[in-house]
């Protein structure tokens, strides 16, 4: 499904963007925050796309600037074992952080998604040192849920529930 803001049009992942795809997953800030997930090659990525819509309980969207179709981020919505509802989550390449790209996709897909009954809470995760994300979580409306350990990382779980 199609998602279209002002600036922006969200679209589905297709193994057509590997490329962006491999860029975006070795940049610090996914690496740092996210997790390296050894995609490292366009063609790694391909196959990591290739899973991901193998899954039947997982949306990933790529971010493009109307003006000129330029892939510049992620959203994600999918259900962690972990979580009791499903997970939003979202990437930029660096060169477009703080200039409300991420605010205004991710406003998009909650928007979208929580008119369904069964997604009438949605949770996000981070890591306790991602100010930004926090940031804009809280912007989003979410809530600070609780610290969970898992592999010896300590993260954060986030709610935001539709009023």
């Amino acid at each position: 499904m199609m998602i279209s803001t002002t600036r922006l049009a969200l679209l589905p992942v297709t193994t057509n963007d590997a490329h962006f795809l491999y860029r975006l997953m070795n940049t610090a800030g996914w690496l740092q925050f996210i997790g390296d997930r050894k995609i490292d090659s366009a063609d790694k990525a391909r196959q990591y796309i290739a899973q991901l819509l193998a899954r039947t309980d997982c949306t990933y969207w790529v971010v493009r600037l109307k003006t000129n179709n330029t892939p510049i981020g992620v959203i994600s919505f999918l259900k962690r074992d972990y979580l009791e509802f499903f997970d939003i989550g979202f990437a930029f390449l660096p060169e477009y952080h703080g200039k409300g790209y991420a605010q205004e996709a991710s406003e998009a897909v909650l928007k979208q998604v929580m008119q369904t009954p069964e997604h009438h809470t949605v949770q996000a995760t981070t890591l306790p040192e991602n100010e930004k994300s926090i940031k804009l979580l809280q912007q989003l409306g979410f809530h600070f849920l609780e610290e969970r350990i898992d592999e010896d990382i300590k993260f954060h779980v986030f709610e935001t529930s539709k009023k």
